[in-house]
């Protein structure tokens, strides 16, 4: 299992995030505050609040390729 935190500050930004993660067979969450969602679930993530980082997890240890591509989004 991987952890990082992301910024998804645009719609445009959540819609490109999704399709990268939806290339991925292992499950990816986002957690802000008390509450978690599916990464592949554009309603989920915009039912989170998406002014600060959130919270990703990656349910893998082979998460290289995959952080690579989202790079762009990571913060901190």
């Amino acid at each position: 299992m991987k952890k990082t935190m992301v910024m998804l500050d645009s719609i445009s930004a959540v819609k490109d995030f999704v399709s990268i993660v939806s290339a991925y067979d292992y499950d990816v969450d986002l957690a802000s505050g008390r509450y978690a969602v599916d990464a592949k679930s554009i309603m989920g993530i915009f039912s989170l609040d998406l002014s600060k980082p959130i919270q990703l997890t990656a349910h893998t240890d082979d998460a290289d390729k995959f952080f690579t591509e989202i790079a762009k989004y990571i913060v901190g």
